[in-house]
């Protein structure tokens, strides 16, 4: 060996380290980790949590989301619903992510008919305002928020003034209404409110969201109408699950305090007493409605 060039010596030698390395880290500390994995308590975990049904099949994970919709995307009756998801088309593990829409994105950029396949594109504060009526014509219920219309999308008006911002109102727009929709507001400040035309610049005026008479605290909770950060979220609140008890009763014809107990029963508090919030998962809730009230479809 002493005899081989330096430079040959060098590479021999890198060679070697690449060959024990490999074996290190490329095999023996996987299958040792792999091992480790596999021991009681650490298995179910490592293994992806998953769920089954009480046939054996498997039917989801513990640990992420899913959707209960028909192949139209239309919310099932006689399921609990997840909360919104932002991964992908709903809950997609491989597309996991947030919509990156944060408090002030307020404004849509409206659909222009001139354009073919031109879909617009919502804001954070519509989207909010289109799930939440979403959810109370399901449910039945008052889907008014603060900041919202009645028809579901975000109460903004463009409000311009002629001489900065304490100056008079010359002009009033409902940015997030498209003409010829008639606006949500129909004069502000005595001046009165105009629709939207696709494509034209609003920019020039100031931005003003309007509360409207809804009640401060909504009828529909927040994670009804707002993605998790990871789109992934299996679990809801418990308000969101009482918030569809109703339902879920009329379509298993089951009573409504027998729903609401075994949603009490599926409640998990906080984490060591302190962390984080009760919640309920979805997919272990739905399995249990199943096992106790079996779904039958009207004939």
């Amino acid at each position: 060996m002493s005899s081989l060039p330096s430079w040959l010596r060098q590479h021999v030698a890198a060679l070697r380290a690449l060959i024990v390395l490999t074996v290190i880290v490329g095999v023996a500390y996987p299958l040792v980790i792999t091992g480790v994995a596999q021991l009681p308590g650490l298995k179910d975990k490592a293994n992806g949590s998953l769920v089954k049904a009480a046939d054996g099949t498997v039917v989801g994970s513990s640990e992420i989301g899913q959707l209960f919709t028909d192949a139209d995307g239309n919310p099932l009756v006689q399921y609990f619903q997840s909360r919104p998801s932002a991964a992908g088309d709903g809950y997609d593990p491989t597309a996991t992510s947030a919509s990156n829409l944060g408090p002030e994105n307020t404004v849509d950029t409206l659909p222009d008919p001139a354009v073919p396949g031109d879909e617009g594109k919502q804001s954070l504060l519509t989207l909010v305002c289109s799930r939440s009526l979403a959810v109370a014509q399901l449910e039945h219920v008052d889907g008014r928020r603060p900041f919202c219309t009645s028809d579901g999308v975000g109460a903004v008006l463009g409000v311009f003034r002629n001489g900065g911002a304490k100056g008079p109102i010359t002009r009033v727009v409902s940015l997030n209404q498209a003409c010829p929709t008639r606006p949500f507001l129909r004069v502000y400040q005595g001046v009165r409110v105009e629709c939207a035309t696709p494509g034209e610049d609003y920019s020039a005026g100031f931005v003003t969201p309007i509360q409207g008479d809804a009640p401060t605290n909504p009828v529909v909770p927040a994670d009804a109408v707002t993605a998790s950060g990871s789109g992934l979220d299996p679990d809801i609140s418990p308000a969101y699950a009482h918030l569809q008890a109703a339902r879920i009763a009329g379509a298993r014809h089951a009573p409504v305090a027998q729903i609401q107990s075994l949603i009490d029963a599926h409640t998990d508090s906080r984490d060591l007493g302190f962390m984080g919030e009760p919640r309920v998962n979805v997919l272990d809730l739905n399995l249990a409605l199943n096992r106790q009230y079996p779904y039958r479809a009207a004939a």
